[in-house]
Parts: structure tokens; sequence; C-alpha cells
């Protein structure tokens, strides 16, 4: 064999192994990703078509179901008998549109093996059980009924979570839609309405929206210099009208734009429980941008959130960019300016004080369970992150607690129960502000005592409009919610 006859059959072999070898990679590793893509309409067709689990609430409550197709009974329809109340938590499956939510997340479990496929063969043929799984979430029905009528047409979020657990017992977002609608005939329609919509009601707005937290972050920038051993409860500041920011001609007020007591000294207790800005700015300078940003982060700012869906991360400045920068260190001390959060990551901020410090792994999927109901498996509740130190928990439980007592949160107290709460009113945009509550209950003398802790935000003041604040929008919202949930719902 010649030279340009050997060169000839050396490339062809070439060829034969990059190709051996991209049909391989494309058929082991992206198959899967290339099968599951919304945009294959062949599989989405075939898959929205099969049997499917039920998902429920962890009360029972179907939350979504698949019947026999009236035009092919070979064929299932999904149905989602509540509607819109859980459309961003159960999601939905559709041709046109793919899969969101649990529907997405938990699809393997759902959908059923009774296919031609090579693993549902040999699962059949060894005995294996072909039915589709189910999902049951920690939802809890009636609380999530209590927070969308609480929430009503308000734009905004509820979430609450187990502050022992992690589990969530509630999550629900305004504007939202009917997942029907995109099952359906008109589902082309509808979907692209939706999409159009300048409210957004597709996205989830506990976890895939931020704000600026306001004053409830004065929570964290109590605990920053609690863990500091900077202050105390009773640690003096001064109590002027304005606080003038070093190297800007900005100052910063109370929301009255009075002093926060006499106008001479206050406790830090006294101005956490009236929310008092000017002592808040003035205790983020004396802590400094750095110091801050630790304990933010402590709270996972900054941080992937580990949960069922993709969290949006809520944000501080990074280390070193406002330690030099006292005025914008004062700024986001009081939960505005950069600083930016969503309502899960703030409900989990309530939780971990509530839970001696300690932030659980935030879940929604309690268990997995057979056709015929025998639980398959269950999620473990796991610790995530130590937030602050027991002795600067507890600190903040109680000042909390007298926030709602005779602070700026009274509106969110359930008789009998003891609440521990913080408002926040954040600037957002020139517009109405954003009206924030966070709390927990009850409050005791042991870390196991809160069974529920609670993150409301109120878009733009809602019903309230500029004269809103957390105290009078977010705060009776809360107070319906965790009042449902000790009566026993």
């Amino acid at each position: 064999m010649n030279i340009s006859l050997r060169r000839a059959a050396y490339a062809i072999f070439a060829g034969f192994i990059v190709l051996a070898v991209l049909t391989t990679y494309i058929q082991a590793v992206q198959g899967p990703s290339l099968r599951d893509d919304p945009r294959n309409a062949r599989f989405v067709a075939w898959r929205t078509g099969r049997q499917r689990g039920p998902i429920t609430s962890s009360d029972g409550t179907i939350l979504a179901r698949s019947t026999p197709s009236n035009t092919d009974p070979t064929l299932y329809e999904r149905e989602y008998p509540e509607g819109d109340m859980y459309a961003h938590t159960v999601g939905f499956t559709s041709v046109l549109y793919g899969s969101r939510g649990i529907e997405k997340t938990r699809s393997e479990n759902l959908v059923s093996n009774r296919d031609a496929t090579i693993s549902g063969v040999l699962n059949g043929l060894l005995g294996g059980d072909t039915n589709p799984r189910g999902v049951r979430l920690t939802l809890i029905h009636a609380l999530q009924q209590v927070a969308a009528e609480a929430l009503g047409n308000q734009k905004g979020s509820i979430v609450a979570i187990d502050p022992k657990t992690g589990a969530i017992l509630a999550m629900v977002t305004y504007p939202r839609f009917d997942p029907n609608d995109l099952v359906g005939p008109d589902a082309g329609t509808v979907g692209a309405e939706l999409e159009s919509d300048r409210d957004e009601p597709l996205r989830n707005r506990a976890i895939d929206q931020t704000y600026s937290p306001g004053s409830t972050f004065k929570v964290i920038t109590t605990a920053s210099g609690l863990d500091a051993g900077l202050v105390s409860a009773s640690t003096d500041f001064d109590d002027p009208v304005a606080l003038d920011l070093p190297g800007s001609s900005a100052t910063i007020r109370n929301y009255n734009e009075k002093a926060c007591s006499s106008g001479s000294k206050v406790t830090l207790g006294f101005a956490f429980v009236k929310s008092c800005n000017t002592v808040f700015a003035q205790l983020g300078m004396d802590l400094g941008g750095d110091r801050l940003g630790v304990t933010a982060r402590a709270f996972a700012f900054n941080n992937p959130v580990p949960f069922e869906f993709d969290v949006l991360e809520s944000f501080f400045p990074p280390r070193g960019t406002i330690e030099s920068d006292p005025a914008a260190t004062a700024q986001n001390a009081i939960g505005e300016r950069d600083v930016r959060a969503t309502p899960l990551l703030m409900a989990i901020a309530a939780a971990a004080i509530a839970n001696n410090g300690t932030a659980m792994t935030p879940y929604l999927v309690d268990a997995i369970f057979t056709s015929d109901g025998v639980i398959e498996s269950r999620t473990e509740p796991t610790q995530w992150r130590r937030t602050t130190s027991p002795a600067s928990a507890a600190v903040l439980a109680d000042l909390m607690e007298q926030v709602v007592i005779s602070g700026t949160g009274k509106k969110a107290a359930v008789p009998g129960v003891r609440i521990a709460g913080k408002t926040g009113t954040a600037e957002a945009g020139g517009g109405a502000p954003n009206a924030w509550f966070i709390g927990f209950g009850p409050v005791g003398a042991g870390p196991d005592t809160a069974q529920i802790a609670i993150a409301v935000i109120v878009e733009a003041g809602g019903d309230f409009g500029e004269s809103a604040t957390g105290g009078s929008v977010a705060a009776p919202i809360a107070a319906l919610v965790l009042a449902a949930f000790f009566e026993g719902l």
C-alpha cells in the first residue's frame, strides 16, 4: 500500500472513531436531556398521554390526577382539581409548554412504567410494580386556602415553614394561573396570554423574585451586632431626627421623620420594637460592611438555597465593596439600597431564629407512595446552616415578640398565642412601598417550641397604596394565616 492510500485509510478510520464517539455521546450522555426537552413535541405528547400518579397535599387533598381520555381510552388527561391555588408548586405538564413545578421535578416518580421501553419491559417481566407513584407534598391544604384568601388579589407572596423540620406548610403567590387551561384545547391561546402578561402570573414570586427587605433586614443587622459582642438589647444609641451619612449629603430618617423616642438616647431594644432607621443605620456603620456581610451570608444571602426548585439568590454586597463606604453600609443595614431577598429566604431567616439559630433545609415533598398507598420513601429533615448563635437567637426572639406586643407588628397578634415578628416597609422605585412581615410562633422557653414561621410580602402597598406599611398591610395577613394554623384549621 502506498503512502497516499495508507493516509486515506487512516483518515477514514479516524472518521469512524469520531463518528462512533459522537454517536455514543449523543445517545448515552445527551440522550436523556434531548428526550426530555420541552421542544421535543413527540416525546412530550407521548409522556403527557400516559398515566401519571397523583399529587396530594399533606392532608390527602388531591392536587393533580390522571383520568382516561374521553376520546381515546388508551390515553390519559391531567387534571388539577384545585385550579390556580397550587399552580406554582404542583405546576403542570403540557404538550405545548412541557412541565413545571412538581410535575417536572418528580416526573420520574409520577410517570407510569407501562411502556415498550427496555426498562419498562424488564420491570414488568421481573414482577415490578409498573404503576406510577404518587407524590405527597408538605403543604397543608386548609392553610394554603387561608393564605390564598388572605393575600387576595394583591401582588405578592406568602411562605410558611416548619422551623423544626424545614417543611413548607404553605406557599402562595399572586397573580396566579389555572394549570388546567394549559392542558386543555385552548392551551396555545392561554399560554401566549400568560407569557405576555405584564403582571407575570407564571412567575413564582416566593422563589423567583427578590425585593428590598426593608426593616425585616434589621433582624440580621441585630444578629450581627449581637454575635460580634458589639451590642446588647440595652445598648444606648443617639436618637437624632436625622442621621447624617459620612461622605455624603444624604441623611437617614425614621419612617415618621421624627426622633425614635425623646430625641436624646434610646436602647437598641426600643429601637428594634419601634423600627427606628437612625439607630440601625448607625449600628450598620459601627459594624462595617464586611462584618455585616458575614452575618448576611450566614443567613444564606449570596448563597444557593437547596430546594425542590431553583431559587433566585438573595443579595448583599460582596466583601470589600461597601466597607469603605459608610453611607452605603448604613442604607443596606436597614434593608434598602443594594440588599435584596426572596420571600422564601426571609421565611427561612425567621424559622432559623425560632429554631435556636439553626436553619433547616427547606423541602416541599414529604413522601413518595405506591399505587396501593404504601410509603416508598420519605424526606428526612436535615440541618442546613447555623445563622446566628443560640444566645443571639434568644435575644431576637424576645425582641420580635415585643414588636407584636407593643411595636409596629401589633396587627400580627393572635389571641392566646405568643407571636414574634418584624415588619418592613421597603422603598420600591419611587412608587408605593412593598410591605413585609416575618415572624413565628409560639414563642417559648425552648428551641423546639415554635411550630410555624412565616414571611409575607405585598407589592406596591397592595390595597393600601402609598399609605402602606408592613404593620398595616402584611402583619394582618400573617395574623390570619397564623390564627388558622393554631386553631387547627
